[in-house]
């Protein structure tokens, strides 16, 4: 079973911190990660999280799926595996 949660329709202004904390409700967070734009540096409206075991993600997917932060209906569901894409041309 996967750790890794991905969390969308974040608000534009969250940080990591707070992704965090809140998250931290459900059990250890491992890492965190905000996807920025990388000319802006702005968050791109989502972000992963990595548990420490499956029952803590299966937990988090559970309290926070569908919970309002900063306004916004959170979206949070075990990630997929990454795809592999060709290189770009």
């Amino acid at each position: 079973m996967d750790t890794r949660l991905y969390v969308g329709n974040l608000s534009y202004n969250s940080i990591e911190s707070d992704i965090e904390e809140l998250f931290g409700q459900a059990g250890t967070v491992d890492k965190c990660e905000l996807m920025l734009d990388k000319f802006t540096s702005r968050s791109r409206g989502f972000a992963f999280v990595d548990m420490s075991t499956p029952e803590e993600a299966n937990e988090a997917v559970n309290m926070f799926n569908e919970k309002d932060l900063d306004g916004r209906s959170l979206r949070v569901n075990i990630a997929k595996p990454r795809e592999e894409r060709p290189p770009r041309k």
